[in-house]
């Protein structure tokens, strides 16, 4: 792994992260929450963006696109092929399988609809890294808006499927309260609520919780695990289909 991977807050709960590469001096922000975090986060680095990768077309992971080009206007800004439409400036339209250089860093693209009908994610397979935008949370998914529930169980599968330990980074600092729900749903799981108190005193502490990794989410994230015979058991669900579990999971949560 050569790789530096640089976390910061935008918003009021948005991540901002840069991952650099220190062989060619390349950089990418994983989309572009806000434009003054993310320059002072160059600046304290002493880094140049070359690219902004972007996960989905939502403002708060798009608005600050202009004022990056404007500062940097060398970067490439890549994103989903599929939403040009809402996402103007990308410029390397990137689908299912396609790769994405950042320097000598590689990346493949993932199609994740379910948040958005165009959702991608970046996996760097070298740097055992995913930068998953707002389809996986640590603890949580984020919501279905333009998707189908079945399009969001498959999504998070197809995370579910990667190295247990790649990292993940998302796009929110939400665990805290995707762990006191994560409890609702898998009250038995010991290792869940070991992480609640570490996660309680992460936030108390004004630590972030991020990055997680996929290993852990498996073992905690009742969202992963909708096929498992205790949370089904609680939902009263033992006979249900995985995906059906994962939709009921989400509306108790979209009901929370």
């Amino acid at each position: 792994m050569s790789a530096q991977i640089h976390q910061f807050q935008c918003l009021s709960d948005n991540f901002g992260v840069l991952i650099h590469d220190p062989e060619t001096g390349a950089t990418a922000s994983i989309d572009a929450p806000e434009a003054g975090p993310i320059l002072a986060a160059l600046a304290e680095k002493g880094w140049t963006l070359t690219d902004i990768l972007v996960t989905h077309h939502h403002p708060d992971h798009v608005q600050a696109i202009p004022d990056l080009k404007a500062r940097f206007p060398q970067a490439r800004v890549t994103g989903p092929g599929k939403d040009v439409a809402r996402i103007p400036e990308i410029e390397n339209p990137v689908v299912e399988g396609d790769e994405v250089a950042v320097g000598a860093l590689k990346a493949r693209v993932f199609e994740t609809p379910g948040h958005t009908s165009s959702h991608i994610v970046y996996w760097f397979p070298d740097e055992k890294a995913a930068f998953v935008g707002d389809v996986l949370f640590a603890l949580g998914c984020g919501r279905v808006f333009e998707g189908t529930m079945a399009e969001m169980h498959a999504s998070l599968q197809k995370l579910a499927a990667l190295p247990a330990d790649t990292r993940v980074w998302c796009g929110h600092e939400y665990t805290l309260s995707n762990a006191r729900f994560a409890v609702s749903i898998d009250p038995a799981n010991a290792a869940l609520k070991a992480r609640l108190k570490k996660v309680e005193a992460q936030r108390a502490a004004g630590e972030f919780t991020l990055p997680t990794t996929i290993g852990e989410e498996l073992a905690t994230n009742p969202f992963l695990r909708a096929g498992d015979a205790a949370i089904k058991a609680n939902l009263r669900m033992a006979n249900a289909a995985p995906a059906d579990v994962f939709a009921e999971i989400r509306e108790r949560k979209n009901r929370g």
